[in-house]
């Protein structure tokens, strides 16, 4: 599924972001392990718990992908921004696979994206974190000013 615009898909290919370290950040959706991205979220992550495959093509198709590989080519961490690139982007699905962990690559993720989505001068980036305030805050998101102007309307009840 490749729903993403052409500039989207070749902006990121920072191999390593020069660190040496081999990992890679790219926004090509074809390059996705989509069954890797169903299990990781549908298993182990608590906020997409038992997602089909089917919503994960979905939003997939709907999104901008960031993909991080390995040295040896295999993904090992994820994020989505569904945006309008004009006024709103958010940031989701952030995961990171426990063997890469703790090596700073949500962080270097989460740059990626706010790099990735600067020229389009958004007015707007949200995220929701339970757990990951601190991580966030070094990238630049802050809490919400005005959390009382937020609404949200749920499928769950």
């Amino acid at each position: 599924m490749t729903t993403t615009r052409g500039e989207d898909r070749n902006r990121d290919k920072s191999k390593g972001s020069g660190r040496g370290d081999g990992y890679a950040i790219d926004t090509d959706p074809g390059r996705l392990d989509v069954g890797l991205l169903h299990h990781w979220l549908s298993t182990d992550a608590f906020w997409a718990l038992g997602r089909s495959r089917a919503t994960v093509e979905r939003s997939i198709g709907g999104s901008l992908n960031f993909g991080v590989y390995g040295p040896d080519g295999g993904q090992v961490a994820y994020a989505r921004v569904v945006t309008d690139r004009a006024t709103f982007a958010w940031l989701c699905d952030v995961y990171v696979a426990p063997a890469h962990r703790g090596r700073g690559l949500g962080a270097r993720l989460a740059t990626a994206v706010r790099d990735h989505l600067a020229p389009y001068e958004l007015k707007r980036t949200m995220l929701a974190t339970v757990d990951a305030h601190e991580l966030y805050a070094k990238v630049g998101f802050v809490p919400v000013p005005d959390p009382e102007l937020l609404m949200i309307l749920s499928s769950e009840r």
